[in-house]
């Protein structure tokens, strides 16, 4: 008899004759579908060390940022003085002492520059601490006179050094020496920096390029020696342009200001010539600041004298001399010069202004290499010169022909004919 279970219904233990039992999956296995595929894990691996590597190198460009920088200014000015030491090891000389006595000369010009330049503030500070009772007697009589007060000098003098402001003053400076003393620091090992990076730059420029070359096939070779050759020039004539146009503008200024006796006049010409020349942009205003104060020391008309001079000058240099020192060292628009400024001082700030031209004059150079050209038709419009159709008349031209057939007043319209 066969056995029942709880629910009364008939289980059978036997299969029926001359069928096979169904294979029963087993126990332990899972669902189709719910393995985890083989390539999953080392997929996840990957990314993960791709995410990682890319965090550490972001964190890496971050911080050499500044060291890359330095090395960018280096290049640049390896490149600027590369004509200068070829010039020299053609003739004879060792690379390296080449290079050496290019870097002694600019340093000994940049040295002598802000010694003068250092004397002269230090001059006029001094002047100006001597005349500061006198500058203050002539301000306090003035507001006396006008507003009938009775101020004196001593108790301004005695206001202004038991005033919080003067004490709050004294306490931000001396916490700040610590700042100043290690911005200083800082930039002395800057320059440092970037002096023995362009000096290997220009010293090793040889080796520096077989070692480029030798990792690239020949045909590439080619082209990385001319894009070399071509930033050289490019770079080496900007500077040497601005050097040339630098000493035109310290002699001129330096004429009117000898004229007008305004002291330190070379020290001041020198400081015109180099700041208007070689900060872009607002270089020209920064240069006219310094010579337009010390005039107004002297006379007050004189610093509006000084302000004139730099601005016609400032017109004849870009109008008449600028165009022909850069015709044939850096022949790029003056718009997309400015342009380039703009976007080098974006990305990398002063820096960047200041090797923004020079390197975009490269690429410039390099890319008008490639680009092919054609003739350009004789076609009016070229030169900006409108053609008038074949259609007829233009707009104006219709509507002046309609103004004057219209009938005066009094006058009748002539019947068409044909009719009545």
């Amino acid at each position: 008899m066969a056995s029942t279970d709880d629910t009364g219904q008939i289980t059978r233990h036997a299969s029926q004759p001359g069928t096979t039992p169904p294979a029963r999956p087993p126990a332990d296995s899972a669902a189709p579908g719910a393995r985890m595929p083989r390539w999953l894990p080392r997929a996840m691996v990957l990314a993960l060390a791709l995410i990682a590597s890319f965090q550490l190198g972001s964190w890496a460009f971050h911080q050499l940022t500044g060291l890359l920088i330095n090395v960018l200014i280096a290049f640049f000015l390896a490149l600027a003085i590369e004509p200068a030491v070829s010039w020299m090891a053609a003739r004879g000389m060792r690379r390296g002492f080449a290079t050496f006595l290019v870097f002694l000369g600019l340093v000994i010009v940049t040295a002598g520059f802000v010694t003068l330049l250092g004397s002269m503030l230090a001059g006029q500070i001094v002047k100006m601490v001597e005349g500061f009772p006198d500058y203050l007697d002539s301000v306090i009589n003035w507001i006396n006179e006008s507003f009938r007060t009775e101020l004196r000098r001593v108790d301004v003098q005695e206001g202004l050094l038991h005033s919080d402001w003067l004490r709050k003053y004294a306490q931000t400076s001396a916490a700040g020496v610590l700042d100043v003393s290690a911005q200083v620091l800082g930039g002395l090992f800057q320059l440092l920096t970037i002096g023995l990076f362009s000096f290997y730059f220009a010293a090793d420029g040889p080796r520096l390029r077989r070692a480029l070359c030798s990792v690239l096939p020949p045909s590439r070779q080619a082209e990385v020696l001319r894009a070399w050759e071509i930033a050289v020039d490019k770079t080496g004539g900007y500077l040497y342009s601005r050097g040339l146009m630098a000493l035109v503008s310290g002699i001129a200024h330096y004429i009117l200001l000898q004229a007008l006796g305004v002291p330190y006049a070379p020290v001041l010409g020198v400081w015109v010539g180099l700041v208007s020349q070689f900060i872009p942009t607002i270089g020209t205003y920064l240069a006219g600041a310094l010579p337009m104060l010390i005039a107004f020391t002297v006379d007050p008309w004189y610093a509006v004298w000084v302000l004139v001079f730099v601005v016609i000058y400032q017109q004849f240099e870009n109008y008449g001399l600028q165009p022909k020192l850069t015709s044939k060292t850096v022949d790029i628009h003056p718009a997309v010069a400015f342009g380039s400024v703009i976007a080098g001082t974006a990305l990398l700030g002063a820096v960047g202004a200041l090797i923004a031209i020079p390197a975009v004059a490269t690429l410039q150079a390099f890319l008008g290499a490639y680009v092919k050209r054609y003739d350009v038709t004789d076609d009016p419009r070229v030169q900006g010169h409108r053609t008038r159709g074949t259609s007829g008349p233009g707009l104006f031209a219709r509507a002046w022909t309609q103004w004057t057939r219209r009938p005066r007043p009094g006058e009748s319209e002539a019947p068409e004919e044909g009719s009545a």
